[in-house]
């Protein structure tokens, strides 16, 4: 079977980019020791006025403003250490070479300040459309489906002007409330189409196929049918692609809430102030990579999902978020300190800050969550949580 959706750069293409800037920001400091090392040694006749102007120019090229700042007063450092060496001080050359620093350096301030401006106003028009564009995609949930109340959260990395491929939906239909979470792998217009794909897929065979299996196997033959049209995507879009995927129902009446995971992080039930995940009790792969595995059929898991009980369903932009000491955010914990008092928007917010305190406002990748509220008395149902049904 095809594999599909990956992010369309090529491996080790971003490495390389960070790798020629970092050579780039090493240049000025390396022009200014070459400098100081001729004006040292009996090579010192050489002119090096221009050399030395050089570098505050390539520094506001490369640099943030701070750097360029440091480079400006490296310079300045040589070129006032070279003129006390050889007893240059009081010579129209020194006073030119200093006057050409401070002119270049001034220029080169000017001239990056207002580079940069217009890129970070050119970023944000081009992130705003990309977020526009996903939320035209990814709809927020309603706030009442049949025996739950819900709420959903979508929040953009800040960084990169590409969307990422997290995907999620819920909605009523005769079976119960049905819900899809799931993360493409890759950014940018190849992800957001497989999520199209994938959600158009769920939206429609949500409210005629009985079986929860089915639901997802539909999801994934949508997504293969997509990859194999000619042209679609580019030639190495279509290697070493994965969608992460979960379907959920909770009917109208019985207390349990069934699942059907590929490859996804398991949800979590908030159960009487307690958490717990949802594991697994046979993983499957993740949509695309079905072949890899065989084994018994498919099945749903159910487990008991009573009224007053919480559940979460995430990408995994949440649990992978790391804090600047690089740990990751621990999510059962932070679902426990919240009230339970809140609605289930109400949730989500304070949820939310706990990621950005967490993060400390630098999400590196998106998050989207679906929480939903089991409604009707807690004595309608005594069930704890031991774990699968």
């Amino acid at each position: 079977m095809v594999s599909f959706f990956h992010s369309p750069s090529r491996p080790g293409a971003g490495g390389r980019s960070r790798g020629l800037l970092a050579l780039a920001q090493c240049v000025p400091f390396v022009i200014a020791l070459a400098v100081l090392i001729i004006e040292l040694t009996p090579a010192h006749f050489i002119y090096t006025g221009p050399f030395l102007t050089a570098v505050p120019a390539l520094a506001a090229v490369t640099m943030d403003p701070k750097r360029t700042a440091l480079a400006v007063v490296l310079a300045l450092a040589v070129s006032a250490a070279t003129a006390t060496y050889n007893q240059a001080w009081g010579t129209l050359q020194v006073y030119t070479n200093f006057l050409a620093l401070a002119l270049v350096s001034v220029a080169g301030f000017i001239t990056s300040s207002v580079v940069r401006a217009y890129r970070r106003s050119e970023f944000d028009q081009i992130r705003r459309i990309a977020v526009c564009a996903q939320e035209v995609i990814l709809r927020p949930v309603p706030e009442r489906l049949g025996p739950v109340r819900a709420a959903s959260l979508c929040l953009a990395a800040g960084t990169g002007a590409q969307v990422g491929g997290d995907l999620y939906e819920a909605v009523q239909t005769r079976y119960g409330v049905r819900m899809i979470v799931g993360d493409v792998r890759g950014k940018g217009l190849n992800a957001m189409r497989a999520v199209a794909v994938a959600l158009g897929a769920f939206r429609v065979v949500a409210h005629y196929e009985d079986d929860l299996v089915g639901v997802m196997d539909h999801c994934a033959a949508a997504l293969r049918r997509e990859a194999t049209v000619p042209g679609a995507f580019p030639e190495e879009t279509l290697m070493e692609g994965f969608t992460t995927a979960l379907i959920a129902q909770v009917s109208n009446g019985e207390p349990v809430v069934q699942l059907v995971n590929r490859g996804h992080p398991p949800p979590l039930v908030l159960h009487e102030g307690r958490t717990q995940a949802l594991m697994p009790t046979s993983p499957r792969p993740p949509l695309g990579l079905e072949d890899l595995v065989t084994g018994p059929p498919e099945t749903p898991e159910g487990y008991p999902f009573v009224p007053g009980d919480r559940l979460l369903l995430y990408t995994d932009g949440v649990i992978e978020a790391r804090d600047p000491g690089n740990g990751f955010f621990p999510l059962p914990e932070a679902m426990e300190s919240i009230s339970f008092n809140t609605t289930p928007q109400e949730f989500l917010e304070q949820l939310h800050q706990a990621l950005i305190r967490h993060t400390e406002g630098h999400l590196a990748d998106d998050v989207a969550m679906i929480l939903v509220d089991r409604l009707g008395s807690r004595s309608s149902g005594g069930q704890g949580l031991p774990g699968a049904g």
